[in-house]
């Protein structure tokens, strides 16, 4: 089987960053093809992997500028031909699912979500610092691109979901069913610790819809000492709120990222994210979570086992998470064996039977209608 490897922007290493580096070592002969990429805030392993940009490369500023560049990612989409692959997996969580591909190629999706940009666009729109009058015109614009986005749901052959709630806007967005496989959550990495200190961790991009926020209106509250990990955009609002007690300590390595896991309280995970590998990498390093009750947490916290949940995102909500989490006696054992469930091995072997499971299947349609005389 001949595959490539398509993902929407490789400009930083987030969670399906994370996702693609497998997929690479699973298939290092496939050729990574991305809207645009920026080499040096990439794994050493993507680095230096085979991966081809479009036109949109060439425009200056556009790491820093990529969500200005909205309109023009489908027409840079249509430079990608990927003639000569049996099968194309899309790594998408905006644009890239929309991909055309030859007629006899396999286009197999693996989705972190529908568009938010396009299907819910007033909530991801609120805390972004746009003039009134730019939201207006993206508003205008948004109802071409949910007509964009809808129309080429069907240039995919079969989707992959990476959870029970992408699973269900895969099904009102585009109509379409999916197999659900969680992403790949790198364990080994992590290991438990005999020494617990008395903060709490939160480890997350500094944007607004992360509601870091929310935790640290709870921890002025509490006094508690909370180490905040991560740079973004909305740092300098953040420090702004927050009391002596709340310490940002900026981006780190992943080795003293994974020691502060291991020694905190609890991690927090206060906003409400597709999935959210964060809290099994706590988990891994043997320590609960405190999350919110709402998407891909849904999939991964089982209450007083690896974790608590709180209702609302509210200040209160969170402290009474808190309070229970104190007076509970969490089983470091218990929650390893959780996280190893979502391991990278597990989601290799997953992926690959599913992905091979469906194109045996569309071969099989290929070949039946060839056979039709």
């Amino acid at each position: 089987m001949k595959i490539a490897i398509v993902h929407d922007l490789l400009t930083q290493m987030g969670g399906a960053e994370r996702v693609v580096e497998v997929l690479h070592e699973m298939y290092p002969e496939a050729p990574i093809y991305t809207l645009a990429l920026n080499r040096e805030r990439l794994s050493d392993a993507l680095r230096k992997s085979d991966i081809r940009t479009t036109w949109i490369q060439k425009i200056p500023g556009v790491e820093a500028n990529f969500k200005k560049l909205l309109p023009l990612y489908p027409i840079a989409l249509r430079q990608l031909t990927l003639e000569g692959y049996d099968a194309v997996i899309s790594s998408s969580f905006a644009f890239v699912k929309g991909v055309r591909v030859p007629q006899d190629t396999f286009h197999f999706c693996y989705c972190y979500t529908p568009m938010r940009f396009a299907w819910d666009f007033e909530n991801y729109i609120e805390r972004e610092a746009y003039p009134k009058a730019v939201k207006s015109v993206l508003r205008q614009y948004v109802k071409y691109l949910r007509y964009w986005d809808e129309k080429t749901a069907n240039r995919v052959d079969s989707y992959v979901a990476i959870s029970s709630v992408v699973k269900k806007r895969l099904q009102m967005c585009y109509r379409r069913e999916s197999e659900i496989i969680f992403p790949p959550v790198h364990t080994s990495r992590f290991s438990p610790s005999r020494q617990i200190d008395s903060y709490y961790l939160l480890v997350s991009r500094l944007v607004s819809y992360k509601r870091i926020d929310l935790a640290i209106e709870a921890f002025n509250q509490l006094g508690l000492p909370l180490y905040i990990v991560g740079d973004g955009p909305d740092r300098g609002r953040l420090k702004s709120m927050a009391k002596s007690n709340i310490q940002f300590l900026g981006r780190l390595p992943d080795e003293e990222v994974g020691s502060l896991m291991s020694r905190c309280r609890a991690l927090l995970f206060p906003g409400e994210e597709d999935f959210g590998i964060t809290p099994l990498e706590a988990n891994a390093a043997g320590r609960p979570v405190v999350a919110y009750r709402a998407g891909g947490a849904l999939d991964t916290i089982i209450p007083y086992k690896n974790g608590l949940f709180f209702d609302e995102q509210k200040p209160d909500s969170v402290i009474a998470a808190i309070r229970q989490l104190e007076n509970f006696g969490w089983d470091a054992g218990a929650i390893v064996a959780h996280a190893k469930t979502f391991d990278t091995e597990v989601f290799k072997q997953r992926f690959h039977q599913h992905l091979f499971e469906v194109y045996r299947h569309h071969l099989s349609g290929i070949n039946s209608r060839r056979a039709i005389p």
